[in-house]
């Protein structure tokens, strides 16, 4: 997996090279920044090559948040959020805003790892389906895209996981529990309140085909064509 390139966002040198020694291991290609106006550049240069990019909240010059905006308006690229803030509304934010994963400050490297590899799996993965067709919504698992009635949408990571996961289990009534363990894969410990925002996106996103995610009041959530 040599091809595979990650960018370590972090203002704390000691940081990044912990990061970065246990993900040379498995033989990615690091880049590094030191703060948000670095990390810009940095992610400007290598746009087309970044598999993946690891970013601290807290930093000078230029925060995560406003550098997770700024490469939302022109990229998707995965993206875990480094904070020492365990807040809950920290992270509804930050999945408002595109984050992929939110991993809080001390963590282990090798839950780190595991996290990183599970994304780059569902990102790069082998899978060569054809695209099937949800009652005009179309997903093509090769290439990750979802088109509505022949336009395409854009999506997160985590918003693309959890469309293909409701359509995957058409017409079954899904709990948030079960959502949370199979989409997000890994114990949640958050309020499950996140399911919530990132089903608002989507139905927004799919427009009038919104209305085949239904909302199961008391237990979740179910994709139907109606």
């Amino acid at each position: 997996m040599s091809d595979i390139t990650v960018l370590i966002v972090d203002d704390e040198s000691r940081m990044r090279k912990l990061i970065k020694d246990f993900l040379i291991k498995k033989d990615y290609k690091i880049l590094e920044a030191g703060d948000g106006e670095e990390a810009l550049k940095v992610f400007e240069e290598n746009e087309n090559h970044l598999n993946l990019i690891l970013l601290d909240v807290m930093m000078p010059k230029l925060d995560g948040w406003s550098v997770l905006r700024q490469i939302r308006q022109t990229s998707k690229v995965p993206i875990i959020m480094l904070t020492a803030r365990g807040e809950e509304q920290d992270e509804l934010f930050g999945f408002e805003l595109g984050v992929d994963e939110y991993i809080s400050k001390p963590f282990s490297p090798k839950i780190l790892v595991a996290r990183v590899e599970a994304i780059l799996k569902r990102t790069m993965g082998d899978d060569t389906k054809k695209s099937k067709d949800y009652g005009g919504i179309v997903i093509d698992q090769e290439g990750r895209t979802v088109t509505v009635d022949g336009k395409k949408v854009e999506m997160s990571l985590r918003e693309y996981e959890l469309l293909k996961y409701l359509v995957d289990n058409e017409n079954i009534a899904l709990s948030r529990d079960k959502i949370l363990n199979n989409v997000w894969n890994y114990d949640y410990y958050g309020d499950s309140r996140t399911i919530d925002s990132h089903i608002k996106k989507i139905r927004h996103k799919l427009g009038k085909k919104g209305r085949y995610i239904e909302t199961m009041r008391g237990v979740g959530y179910k994709f139907e064509i109606k």
